[in-house]
């Protein structure tokens, strides 16, 4: 059975050019060396006992999606300030959901000749 993280791990590298790299001890997801997405393990204090992706995000889409439901998005330290937004990956992910937001991520900081090819 798939973890969250080989979820996750799919959902990203399937897009163009995008490749992973360790830093802080767990898996980022970049293009171009870029990070667009950054795990947060339940074994550090970043994931609080729960898998979960940090995901970049414009700040306003942040705050819409942790209104919205906060038990499932949360601002991450660090980070949550310049808009990212972190997501539960476990107890019953929705895909759905989720992967207009890893594609956002992407798109926020891919060269606009790889953005064109996911339209």
């Amino acid at each position: 059975m798939p973890t969250p993280l080989d979820a996750l791990r799919a959902r990203c590298l399937a897009l163009p050019e995008a490749h992973e790299v360790e830093a802080w001890g767990e898996p980022t997801f970049r293009i171009r060396n870029k990070l667009f997405a950054m795990v947060a393990s339940p074994h550090n204090h970043h994931g609080a006992g729960r898998w979960a992706v940090w995901l970049h995000c414009a700040p306003d889409n942040q705050r819409a999606l942790i209104a919205l439901d906060p038990s499932r998005y949360f601002s991450p330290p660090y980070v949550g300030k310049s808009g990212w937004v972190g997501v539960y990956i476990d107890r019953r992910p929705r895909w759905r959901d989720i992967e207009p937001l890893i594609r956002d991520a992407y798109k926020r900081v891919a060269p606009k000749r790889l953005v064109v090819t996911l339209e």
